[in-house]
């Protein structure tokens, strides 16, 4: 229990209402200029064109000789660039985007919490990106290889790029999102919404989880079913690991003191 005369951290920190929704604009405004500065930067070099092209190359290096993507819609080389472009832009500012929320909600934390919500926040950002990363330099090549190897030799194949940015975007947030199995891990642990010792428990369950999740989300090739089943297994070990090391450290102080056998 706590102790009644222990002063609380966060007196004399309360704000009005409406003083924290004009915080909330300000740390929107900030976050939107921003992505807005990055997608102005990304317009003038590379450029939209040249940042799709790069999207793009993983498919284009396993077309059939003198193929190309092609656009079955008039304003599609217009829009779909644009569209590549402020998707870069926001991955690109999301620290500073994360950052601005971090800023608002971390008055309103105890010094236990911010020890946990900092971190999450930071390994949750970089393990999307190495998702995505993952899915972009490893993924694509297999699977884009596996699916040549089984096109008939009569048929010649000019994907749609609209259809390959909306399989492109549904693949970064799977791979991102899989990703976050270790942050999901560590949250569900340290609420005390299940136990290292269940998570333990249903580590059996979870690996057929993960691959029903894979068969669900990824094209029907084994290759890219394996390449997110996997991690996401691993990572669900990596999870059980952290949480155990959060737990230890970012015990509430009233609950220090009460496992504490000296007191």
């Amino acid at each position: 229990m706590a102790d009644p005369n222990q002063e609380d951290e966060l007196a004399g920190t309360e704000q009005p209402f409406v003083a924290h929704l004009v915080e909330l604009r300000d740390r929107l405004i900030k976050a939107m200029i921003a992505v807005g500065v990055v997608a102005v930067v990304l317009f003038a070099y590379p450029g939209p064109g040249a940042l799709y092209d790069i999207l793009a190359a993983p498919l284009v290096a396993h077309l059939p000789k003198g193929a190309t993507l092609i656009a079955t819609s008039v304003i599609s080389p217009f829009l779909v660039p644009l569209k590549i472009l402020m998707m870069a832009a926001f991955l690109v500012a999301l620290p500073v985007v994360l950052y601005q929320v971090w800023a608002f909600v971390a008055p309103g934390l105890y010094s236990h919490e911010k020890k946990l919500m900092l971190p999450l926040v930071i390994s949750s950002t970089l393990l999307f990106f190495v998702g995505v990363a993952f899915c972009y330099y490893f993924v694509f090549g297999q699977v884009f290889s596996f699916i040549q190897s089984f096109a008939p030799k009569s048929i010649t194949a000019a994907p749609d790029i609209e259809a390959y940015l909306s399989f492109v975007l549904t693949m970064f947030i799977a791979f991102g999102l899989a990703f976050e199995v270790p942050i999901v891990v560590v949250v569900l642990a340290r609420t005390g919404m299940v136990s290292i010792e269940k998570l333990k428990a249903f580590r059996s369950y979870f690996i057929v989880v993960a691959f029903i999740i894979a068969a669900v989300i990824t094209p029907p090739d084994v290759v890219s079913q394996l390449a997110l089943a996997i991690p996401m297994c691993l990572l669900y070990e990596v999870g059980i690991w952290a949480a155990q090391i959060f737990i230890k450290h970012t015990q509430p102080p009233q609950e220090d003191a009460a496992t504490d056998p000296s007191k």
